[in-house]
């Protein structure tokens, strides 16, 4: 079954759509590419429509009228709406299926199944949003980080004022006190406990022995089809689910400037080889882009559209207005290093 353009439309927030005007809550950004990564790996024609979480597009009646919880990414095919990034790639491994349609998840009861459904778990628990804000906060733990300096001072500015802006929108916007409030309350706990330099380095310990983990099944692959002329990904000589959330976790990874600790400084070869194969793949190059450009292309849309819009919350502008802030910044460095 292959859909058209008319019959699915996947509504989500993720940078890096080049088509669409982008911005995203960075907590949740590495399952949205997971579910587009996924829809380009099955060679589906899928029309993608940003809702900016900093600007709440997420409240806006239409969006809302599609999916109650206001949470993306929203998915879309004739009748059937489907919401929650795991239910999404069911669907579609689910539905869309035939010859020329890639199967991503193995048929049940075989041992490359299994392996697959192991590695989506263990990949998919990984505290990515505390990565993301802990290394936006602590960037003396990072090596090369894609993110402006700027935006550790802007982030930890909001958060300082955070007590006064949510009773400012408390007075504004009462409509939305309970649900939407609560959301940010929670949203700012989580951050200051990913202030905790301490916390980050105990995740970050625990992050270097899911990646040993890793390096060592992809050693156990070579070693299962030594002789046999394939190309080897983690759960077999087929590219899978598996592999795609190690591509975006190590792609996450790479952006806040952690590669050259985990796998970049010959620690984890197998690591490193599959990064520089499965960049290479045509569904990581279009969703994913050059990783050089991944925050020009995430922010200077919402740029443009700030100017018809009010304010984001305060979570939304700190990273917003921090990376806008260092934009300048960081284009001169990028353009200067490729043209230069």
């Amino acid at each position: 079954m292959r859909a058209s353009r008319q019959q699915c439309v996947f509504f989500q927030g993720p940078a890096g759509i080049r088509r669409c005007k982008l911005s995203q809550h960075t907590s949740t950004i590495a399952s949205r590419k997971e579910v587009r990564l996924v829809i380009n790996e099955k060679g589906l024609l899928c029309e993608e429509r940003d809702v900016s979480l900093p600007l709440t597009e997420h409240k806006e009646p239409w969006f809302m009228r599609l999916n109650l919880g206001e949470e993306v990414p929203v998915f879309i095919h004739g009748d059937t709406i489907v919401s929650d990034y795991n239910h999404i790639i069911e669907y579609l491994e689910k539905n869309f299926v035939g010859d020329n349609v890639t199967q991503l998840i193995p048929d049940s009861g075989s041992p490359i199944h299994a392996r697959v459904l192991q590695y989506r778990e263990l990949l998919d628990g990984l505290p990515m949003d505390a990565y993301t804000h802990g290394c936006i906060l602590h960037p003396e733990l990072t090596t090369d980080s894609m993110i402006p300096k700027y935006a550790t001072a802007e982030i930890r500015r909001h958060l300082a004022n955070a007590a006064s802006e949510l009773m400012k929108l408390d007075h504004e916007e009462p409509q939305i006190t309970e649900p939407y409030l609560s959301k940010q309350k929670k949203l700012m706990a989580k951050i200051l406990d990913h202030d905790n330099v301490n916390y980050l380095k105990k995740i970050l310990s625990e992050l270097a022995m899911v990646l040993d983990q890793v390096e060592a099944e992809l050693e156990k692959r070579k070693l299962e089809y030594q002789g046999q002329k394939c190309e080897l990904w983690l759960c077999g000589p087929n590219f899978t689910l598996a592999d795609i959330c190690l591509g975006a976790t190590l792609h996450r990874l790479k952006f806040l400037g952690l590669s050259r600790k985990y796998w970049e400084d010959g620690s984890r070869p197998n690591l490193q080889s599959f990064f520089e194969r499965v960049q290479k793949r045509y569904a990581f190059r279009k969703v994913l882009g050059d990783i050089h450009t991944t925050l020009l292309s995430a922010v200077l849309p919402n740029a443009f559209r700030m100017v018809k819009k009010k304010p984001p919350s305060f979570f939304g502008a700190s990273f917003l207005m921090g990376s806008l802030g260092g934009m300048g910044y960081f284009a001169y460095w990028y353009l200067k290093k490729k043209y230069i």
